[in-house]
Order: structure tokens, then sequence, then C-alpha cells
């Protein structure tokens, strides 16, 4: 979600966001509440609001948790593939749903979910 904080590949979230349909894209809650508070600290709550309606106004994405049983797979694969507890939680948030994952962050190169392109957060896309 890069493109909400001006990052280097804002452009390529952008461009994913726009030719792909909301109802094959997902992010999960982590990543959700990650960039309410990150928006929050450098206040800006009003872009937080904009980002929630363009992207989720509509039914558009839908937003994907995970529960307390899903924990020890969370740690199993952080263990496995040496990704700390967010990269987990998106990596198993994308197995559990049978997603594939999309993220520009290298440290998922090291898994058997290799990912393209989206940001520090990933979008999961569906299908």
């Amino acid at each position: 979600m890069s493109c909400c904080f001006e990052q280097g590949e804002s452009g390529s979230v952008r461009s994913l966001l726009t030719s792909t349909s909301p109802d094959e894209l997902a992010v999960s809650d982590l990543a959700f509440h990650s960039i309410g508070i990150i928006l929050y600290q450098k206040n800006s709550a009003r872009l937080f609001s904009e980002f929630v309606r363009d992207l989720f106004g509509d039914g558009g994405i839908a937003i994907l948790g995970l529960g307390s049983g899903d924990m020890a797979r969370v740690e199993e694969v952080s263990t496995t593939f040496r990704l700390d507890f967010d990269d987990a939680y998106q990596y198993v948030a994308a197995e559990k749903y049978n997603l594939a994952l999309v993220s520009f962050d290298a440290d998922f190169d090291r898994t058997d979910k290799k990912t393209h392109g989206a940001g520090r957060n990933p979008v999961i896309r569906r299908g």
C-alpha cells in the first residue's frame, strides 16, 4: 500500500489497484490496521478515511483475518522461512484463503510464495 505513503513503488501499486477488479483483491486485517496506524501517526486521518472509502467503500476489496487458532502456523512459517511476524501473518493469510501474495518485500523471496510487487503491506490477490 505504498501509494498511501508516496514510496518508490506507488505507481506499480496504483496500476495494480486500477487494473484489477476489486473482487479479485483482498488485504489482511493486519495490513489494513497497520496502514491506519501509520497514517494516524503522520496526522493523516483524512487520508486514511479516503483510502478506506476508495478501496473498501462499495464492497470492493475484502479484508481477511486470522484467528488465534492460526498463530501456531504463523510461528511455524516464521521459523521455516525466517520471516518476522507481519510477513508470516501475510503468508498464512494467503495460504489459509488460497490466495497469491502481491508484494515488493524481498523477504517473501525465501518462501514458496514468491510475490509480485505491491508494497510493504501485501495485497492478497484472489484467484
